[in-house]
């Protein structure tokens, strides 16, 4: 590993796990404050931001990235408006630090109470979405933490922009601006290093493709909460009303079809075929989705193309769709349960016992039932933001906002207690 890396890396490792001592015990008046100066900077720097992210776009492009990708990475005026609308709703969200869990006496009369405390400082890695860069920040203040953001090597240019901007806010505030560090490098060593400050950096959060999270998870001697893939399902029951399956299928798809919480493979009761799916399919085919399906389904139009068990394995993250159809709801849960992430999955059906059954049986961060999966959102849980969609079950699960970068501890107030 370069040695200049591994410095660069431990100098912001250091300078962020001071800062995180202060932040601890910072007032919330004096977070929102801060929050309200990167907004009014972030506002005020936006030809920057933006020139910035022409600069990733271009670059991109030379790389003959996806579509998709490149939806991922851009920047425009309503996005970045986006991102200040973020800030602006954690600013008027309840800080939870200090805020109490719960509070109780047991026999020996002692006052036990368990309090939110941050973590401390949170390491970042995440790829393509410049956005995360603020709406990362602004949780971490808010949620009193440090936060030391590693972007991807395609989104760099916009999400040092971004960092300025927020730098620039905070030299005009009460909170110190290296609560803030950015990885000022796109080598891949730089991950490697990160990993191992175990002694300043208290949870490692990656977001991103199957192979980052696969190496974090290997490689790091500090706590992970990993963000996995987006393999997301929707499944069309017997019961299910034909419109209303069709407008949340082609939300679940074709709103943003790069974001994880797009459904990538769709699941339909063998009693549906004929009735729904081929309105279904006409609508994906018209918008540009190219559609893989198996030999049930093949037949409804000429133009589906053959889906193999890699489909059934596939995020996408383009306008590309696999359909499999099902004998009921336990074939469909099976299928869930042997290809799916975990993260986000849909039912819909007009059957209250069948949905009950599916939001119950899915062992899934984010169950839905009658509604897009791409409200796998922390903006749309009201948490203004979110680091990311946990799919693993410790410490946090589904969209990480404030309550979720919090740990605890136990306040106890005696007079004069000994223990017999």
């Amino acid at each position: 590993m370069d040695n200049n890396i591994e410095k660069h890396i431990e100098e912001i490792c250091i300078k962020a796990n001071k800062a995180s001592k202060s932040l601890s015990h910072a007032s919330s008046k004096s977070k929102n404050q801060a929050l309200q100066l990167i907004a009014k900077h972030i506002k005020k720097d936006k030809n920057d931001i933006l020139k910035a992210n022409l600069i990733d776009i271009k670059s991109a492009r030379e790389n003959n990235v996806s579509e998709a990708l490149l939806d991922r990475l851009l920047l425009n005026e309503s996005r970045i408006n986006d991102m200040i609308k973020g800030l602006d709703n954690i600013i008027l969200l309840n800080d939870p630090i200090g805020s109490e869990i719960k509070k109780w006496t047991p026999k020996n009369g002692i006052i036990m109470s368990q309090t939110r405390v941050p973590i401390g400082v949170i390491g970042i890695i995440y790829e393509s979405r410049p956005n995360v860069t603020a709406d990362a920040s602004a949780l971490a203040l808010k949620s009193g933490n440090a936060i030391i953001l590693r972007g991807g090597s395609e989104s760099f240019h916009s999400s040092s922009a971004i960092v300025k901007s927020i730098k620039n806010g905070l030299k005009e505030s009460d909170i110190s601006e290296n609560c803030i560090q950015m990885v000022n490098t796109i080598s891949r060593d730089a991950v490697g290093a990160l990993l191992n400050m175990s002694k300043y950096i208290n949870l490692i959060i990656p977001r991103g493709g199957k192979a980052l999270i696969e190496r974090v998870q290997i490689d790091s001697k500090i706590a992970v909460l990993s963000h996995l893939d987006g393999l997301c399902h929707t499944y069309i029951d017997k019961d299910a009303d034909k419109e209303m399956a069709i407008d949340i299928v082609i939300n679940a798809k074709m709103r943003r079809t790069g974001i994880c919480g797009a459904t990538e493979t769709l699941l339909c009761h063998k009693e549906v075929i004929n009735s729904i799916l081929p309105d279904i399919i006409e609508k994906l085919m018209s918008q540009g989705c190219e559609v893989r399906a198996d030999e049930n389904i093949q037949p409804l139009n000429k133009n589906i193309n053959n889906a193999t068990t890699k489909d059934w394995e596939t995020e996408y993250l383009d306008k590309i769709i696999s359909i499999k159809s099902v004998n009921d709801l336990s074939d469909a849960i099976n299928h869930i349960e042997q290809f799916g992430s975990n993260h986000t999955d849909a039912i819909i059906t007009e059957n209250a016992t069948t949905a009950e059954a599916f939001l119950k049986e899915v062992n899934s961060a984010i169950v839905l039932h009658n509604a897009s999966t791409q409200y796998a959102d922390g903006g749309e849980f009201g948490m203004g933001a979110e680091m990311g969609i946990a799919t693993g079950k410790l410490h946090a699960r589904g969209p990480v906002g404030l309550e979720q970068l919090t740990t605890y501890k136990y306040q106890l107030r005696g007079n004069g207690q000994v223990r017999p």
